[in-house]
């Protein structure tokens, strides 16, 4: 039998079909949520935590294969079933390459589903397993963040070791790529919780609708798709860390709420009445100016002072440019996988002379797209920074000049990664539409 108490979400018109599946998976203590286009399963996903779905070829509003790049943006953890009444290898193929983890062709037996499902959720577990195992080894302490020695770093790993020995909440402001989820699991991972769960929720990445139901969970039946109780991130966390990043995008109400449960300990799930106990420590970060928020009343002042227990600032990348020398080594290193691949002084200069808005991960995006470019030999990491950058440098005369797809491309996951792969507010910075940002996306095969 599948997972009890896992979730799938069916996309499929036909509503007998849909009927038939639903009852027979209930029964197996599975909860079945059911969309009938491939819209309305989108929006039915983004508003539910869905663990696998169910996704049609043939759908009124487009081909199943075409939304399974849309799921998989949003959440890249579910796990896709495609199903079809038309068995052909190139559907099956398409159905794999665009991120599906199986594929049925109608009519299935009732068993083989289950099956396949049972494997797809046991494979997600595992997948989630393995992340933590990678963190666990201690691969943050190789992280980049602690390259170099300019900046006040050696200030900040002081900070990182007393906050390691010290169960308090912890802050950390930086500009947009500067590491702060790279401190905060160094913190975890340093310190007596580091077997403990270490969990993070971008608060600006969920929609205000759905923060409060993933941080505190919720009763069955607290909202329509409700089934059952879920545990929210905070009990999910008790005993370890929560990160909270860009907690200034949190709103004021939930902010409330946040309070209580840094100063009693306890946790209210939505639509319940009870509490329930909890010890986590929270490590909160974020990139906005918090006293500007204060003024603006949109940051509760008495949440400021609880968290800001101890506060670590990052630099940004511009008042430490004198370690890109060894963070080009150290992320090439990390990236080229035993092939050979070196830069000029004049390239490092052109880097080092680079203001870096998106700072560390800026850098390591450019010098990883140059390796791609590049197989081996001599990279020119600085050809992709920027066209009015390129415009005032000088570029070698043997390298060939970019196709204009391929700097949209480069353009477009550079401001995703700024971004924390937020969708919408990458689209509203890059002027354009959210479904061109899709589709874009889609196109170009961006990860």
């Amino acid at each position: 039998m599948p997972t009890k108490h896992s979730t799938l979400l069916i996309v499929d018109d036909d509503q007998l079909f849909n009927d038939v599946l639903s009852d027979d998976l209930r029964a197996a203590g599975v909860d079945v949520l059911q969309a009938f286009s491939g819209e309305e399963g989108l929006r039915i996903f983004r508003e539910n935590r869905v663990d696998a779905i169910l996704l049609d070829q043939n759908l009124p509003d487009g081909e199943g294969v075409d939304f399974c790049s849309a799921f998989l943006a949003y959440n890249d953890q579910v796990k896709i079933i495609f199903a079809t009444a038309y068995p052909e290898f190139s559907v099956a193929v398409q159905a794999i390459k665009a991120g599906a983890y199986d594929y049925l062709s109608k009519p299935f037996e009732l068993e083989d589903l289950h099956l396949t499902l049972k494997r797809a959720l046991k494979f997600r577990d595992l997948e989630r397993v393995e992340e933590l195992q990678k963190l666990r080894r201690g691969r943050e302490s190789k992280a980049a963040l602690f390259v170099g020695s300019h900046g006040g770093l050696a200030e900040i790993d002081r900070l990182v070791k007393l906050a390691a020995a010290e169960k308090v909440p912890v802050l950390i402001t930086g500009e947009t790529g500067t590491g702060k989820n790279v401190v905060a699991a160094a913190i975890h991972y340093r310190s007596a919780l580091s077997e403990a769960p270490f969990v993070g929720i971008n608060c600006a990445a969920l929609p205000e609708t759905l923060i409060e139901s993933e941080l505190f969970g919720t009763e069955k039946g607290a909202f329509t798709g409700a089934t059952s109780a879920r545990k929210g991130l905070i009990e999910m966390a008790d005993g370890g860390t929560l990160l909270l990043d860009e907690i200034g995008e949190m709103p004021l109400h939930l902010q409330s709420k946040l309070l209580g449960v840094l100063e009693d300990k306890k946790v209210r799930r939505l639509g319940g009445s009870n509490t329930r106990q909890v010890d986590v420590r929270i490590i909160a970060a974020t990139n906005r100016d918090l006293a500007e928020a204060m003024k603006e009343q949109v940051f509760r002042e008495d949440l400021y002072y609880r968290l800001n227990v101890l506060h670590i600032v990052l630099p940004p990348l511009r008042q430490r440019a004198q370690d890109i020398p060894a963070l080009c080594d150290h992320f090439l290193d990390e990236i080229s996988r035993g092939r050979h691949f070196v830069m000029g002084a004049d390239e490092l200069q052109r880097l080092m002379d680079y203001e870096w808005p998106g700072n560390v991960r800026e850098l390591r995006n450019i010098i990883e797209r140059a390796v791609i470019l590049q197989k081996n030999g001599t990279i020119y990491p600085s050809q992709l920074i920027g066209q009015a950058y390129r415009q005032n440098s000088t570029a070698p005369p043997s390298q060939e000049i970019l196709p204009l797809a391929e700097v949209e491309k480069m353009h477009i996951g550079s401001a995703l990664g700024q971004l924390n792969g937020n969708l919408a507010r990458t689209a509203r910075a890059l002027g354009i539409g959210l479904s061109t940002l899709k589709r874009k996306i889609k196109g170009y095969s961006i990860d």
